[in-house]
Order: structure tokens, then sequence, then C-alpha cells
């Protein structure tokens, strides 16, 4: 019928909400963050540039 469109609507966008809501909650607490060990700090060597001009 077509006074049960509306409806329909409501539900595809709530479903659809929910379900952007959930996957996004799943990727941020799932994702682990790469910790860089000490090692590789003490290697890390600064280079200086002088410009000139």
């Amino acid at each position: 019928m077509p006074q049960m469109a509306p409806m329909s609507w409501l539900t595809l966008f709530l479903l659809f909400t929910l379900s952007l809501i959930i996957m996004m909650s799943i990727n941020y607490y799932l994702f682990i963050p790469k910790m860089q060990s000490m090692d590789q700090d003490k290697s890390f060597v600064k280079k200086t540039m002088s410009w000139k001009w």
C-alpha cells in the first residue's frame, strides 16, 4: 500500500544508521596502534640542512 511507504523508508534509514554506528564503533575499538620500540628511537639520526639562498 502507498500509505506504508514512509514507514518503510524510516525503517531502512534506522537500519542503515544503526549498522553504520555499529561498524564505526567496532572499527574504533578493534584498532591497535603500533608502538615504536626504544631501539628504533636510538637509531634515529636527525639530519640538518643548511639552506643557501
